[in-house]
């Protein structure tokens, strides 16, 4: 009969002189690889059993032995080679070789879920900070069970199917001899204890959804989509685990005449013809009232002020950005006729003649005003 199994040695991806050493350092290095707890791959079940099984064999003198001079048949039932191979041992080799066990039983601590929230802010909160009472549904363990998931006054028992070990074990016969096959019980889900009387309030559940609120203190330069993390306020863990955390999500409105630009607040500011050829001093809003600024005579359209320290503080430091003044010169509409005989007057006096213009032109100034 034609053996389709691999060869032991592919497998380990050793030569067949290797030595005791260089089996167990092969068997380390792809047990770490392809064990189901750790590797992400599809076939890295498939892949453990058979390393497992290579292993067994190349790292016993007599299997290895039988192994060289029969091959697999060494190990078929009835050939008058080796039986009773125990594919049960592999857990007890990856725990002896990375301290831990492969065996299941009753499920350890698992932390709790994360919860996301999204908070709408205004423009200024952004920028200035606040404290805001957030009102949550989350998962917390029943006060009335204590957790145990049991109506009071009665308690969980020891699970019949696996005797409060929270495991199965179930023998069974292959060609390599008997196999054990361990695994969690699922009659009481690996708990140990099943509940017979299930709590009235949580139905065994050992939770239940509560309204909470919680108080966040968002800082002053928070942006759009800052994600602020409430530690330990997710839902409680299982088995004793770590509750999860409660991310608050920031959604920034936008202002009706502000922009923001990283830490600098950016502001378009009109003015008329007279105040940019003749100069003027206006009053420019901010987001604490109202400042003053300069504009000199001949000033031009995309001329850009600067109002240090009034934009946004930088984020859990003192300072703070600043506010850029974008200035443009409004054409009058609908003037009145003695207006118009005004500017058609200076129009005259202005003369008719254009010239190229060389100075710097909007965007520039922009990008010199933000520093990039």
């Amino acid at each position: 009969m034609t053996d389709n199994k691999r060869d032991y040695y592919e497998i380990l991806e050793i030569p067949r002189g290797a030595s005791e050493d260089e089996i167990r350092s092969a068997y380390r290095k792809l047990a770490r690889r392809y064990h189901p707890d750790v590797s992400k791959e599809d076939d890295a079940e498939a892949r453990i059993k058979e390393i497992n099984e290579a292993y067994q064999v190349l790292s016993d003198p007599e299997k290895r032995s039988l192994y060289d001079r029969f091959g697999h048949q060494a190990f078929n039932q009835g050939s008058g080679g080796f039986q009773g191979f125990d594919m049960g041992g592999f857990g007890s080799i990856f725990e002896d070789f990375f301290g831990f066990s492969t065996r299941s039983g009753r499920p350890g601590p698992t932390r709790g879920t994360d919860l996301r929230y999204d908070l709408e802010i205004s423009f200024e909160e952004a920028v200035f900070g606040l404290k805001h009472d957030l009102t949550i549904n989350r998962m917390e363990t029943c006060t009335v069970c204590r957790g145990s998931g049991a109506e009071p006054g009665t308690s969980p028992v020891r699970c019949s199917e696996c005797n409060g070990s929270g495991q199965v074990r179930r023998q069974q016969q292959s060609i390599f001899g008997a196999f054990v096959n361990v695994s969690t019980c699922p009659h009481c889900g690996g708990r140990g204890e099943t509940i017979s009387t299930p709590c009235s309030t949580c139905h065994g559940t050992t939770r239940v959804k509560q309204e909470r609120s919680i108080q966040v203190d968002i800082p002053a330069g928070v942006d759009d989509q800052t994600r602020i993390r409430l530690t330990g306020e997710g839902e409680p863990g299982a088995n004793g685990g770590p509750p999860g955390n409660l991310y608050v999500v920031l959604h920034v409105k936008p202002h009706a005449f502000f922009t923001r630009r990283e830490d600098d607040i950016l502001l378009n500011m009109n003015i008329n013809i007279a105040q940019a050829a003749l100069g003027a001093e206006i009053e420019v809003p901010t987001l604490e009232g109202t400042e003053k600024i300069k504009v000199p005579a001949g000033t031009q359209t995309g001329t850009v002020f600067k109002l240090y320290g009034k934009g946004v503080p930088h984020l859990h430091r003192r300072d703070r950005g600043n506010q850029v003044v974008i200035v443009n010169i409004q054409t009058p509409t609908n003037l009145s006729g003695r207006q118009k005989e005004l500017l058609q007057e200076l129009g005259t006096s202005l003369g008719t003649e254009t010239v190229a213009s060389e100075e710097k032109g909007f965007l520039e100034r922009i990008r010199e005003a933000l520093g990039l």
